[in-house]
């Protein structure tokens, strides 16, 4: 017998057609959103709306970035873990990253931009607020879609209203004689849903539910659409988190991406009651997003195989 065919994550169309409310496009792209979330975890969206030149243009902007000395890039701080500069990490040694709060924000994106570069840089903080703006208009559709099958709207609005987006632009270099191939280890996200974006350098990889670790290829209109693991506490354990890893290969080239993050603050975030019943009893108590971050690096986190179902499973 031959060996079965790898699997390969499915792919929605997100054109304007299949986005027109009311219309029998919309429902079945939104069911297929759902299945795709509830079987892999993610799905691959492509985005007519997204011209080459921004994609372009943001890999030009990311480059120019990373080019600047490390003592600039580290002013990159925040007070809330992943969401600053990330680097120089012996246990993480070829990845390094850079956080822009708030970032479809004018305010979020100038005052990165002004802390880089003081005198100004225009066209980074246009490119990057036009692109964050896209995509955070991308996860708005994909969770509107998500709560219209579910039939729990008023909870979306809910975490819609306190929403925010964190754009992460990210830079791999090669691993080196025998250093470790590892970007990033396998892991979930702690964000409420993740949309990555690649250049052209293959790494990232998706477990599916047999153990197969999944390639995802590259391409310029294409974004990587990921639940994390507040989702799952919100939908009551039917949308799973992405298993996913970042893997370089000897003398590949420096591989770029881009994560558009988003979290929920000052509100809790809940299971909503339609999604409880006799089959589906509940799974998780209300929790806070923020405070669930910090406790993951808690040495009770750390130690946590289930880290959401340690924090406030029921």
């Amino acid at each position: 017998m031959g060996s079965l065919p790898k699997q390969t994550l499915p792919i929605i169309n997100f054109c304007a057609k299949n986005l027109e409310a009311g219309s029998s496009s919309r429902l079945s792209t939104s069911k297929a959103v759902v299945r795709a979330l509830e079987e892999y975890g993610c799905f691959i969206a492509t985005c007519t709306n997204f011209s080459s030149d921004l994609h372009e243009a943001i890999f030009r902007a990311s480059e120019e970035m990373f080019a600047l000395p490390t003592h600039v890039k580290t002013l990159n701080t925040s007070d809330k873990p992943s969401h600053g500069y990330v680097g120089q990490d012996p246990l993480k040694p070829l990845c390094e990253g850079l956080g822009i709060e708030d970032a479809t924000t004018e305010e979020g994106v100038q005052r990165f931009t002004t802390l880089l570069w003081p005198s100004g840089n225009d066209n980074f903080r246009e490119t990057v607020l036009e692109y964050s703006k896209v995509v955070g208009g991308l996860d708005e559709e994909v969770m509107r879609m998500v709560s219209e099958v579910y039939g729990i709207t008023n909870s979306y609005e809910s975490l819609h209203e306190a929403t925010s987006y964190l754009l992460r632009l990210i830079k791999y270099r090669a691993p080196v004689k025998d250093e470790t191939r590892s970007g990033i280890v396998p892991h979930t996200d702690k964000s409420f849903m993740t949309i990555l974006h690649q250049r052209h350098v293959k790494g990232l990889e998706i477990m599916a539910k047999n153990g197969e670790w999944i390639v995802v290829d590259p391409s310029p209109g294409a974004f990587v659409v990921m639940a994390g693991d507040p989702c799952m506490g919100w939908t009551n354990g039917r949308i799973r988190p992405s298993y996913h890893r970042v893997i370089m290969e000897h003398g590949s080239e420096v591989r770029y991406s881009l994560g558009v993050f988003t979290f929920i603050k000052d509100v809790e975030i809940r299971v909503p009651e339609e999604l409880v019943d006799e089959d589906h009893p509940l799974q998780f108590k209300p929790f806070d997003h923020f405070k669930y971050i910090h406790f993951i690096y808690t040495e009770e986190g750390t130690r946590s195989k289930f880290q959401l179902r340690d924090y406030c499973g029921i």
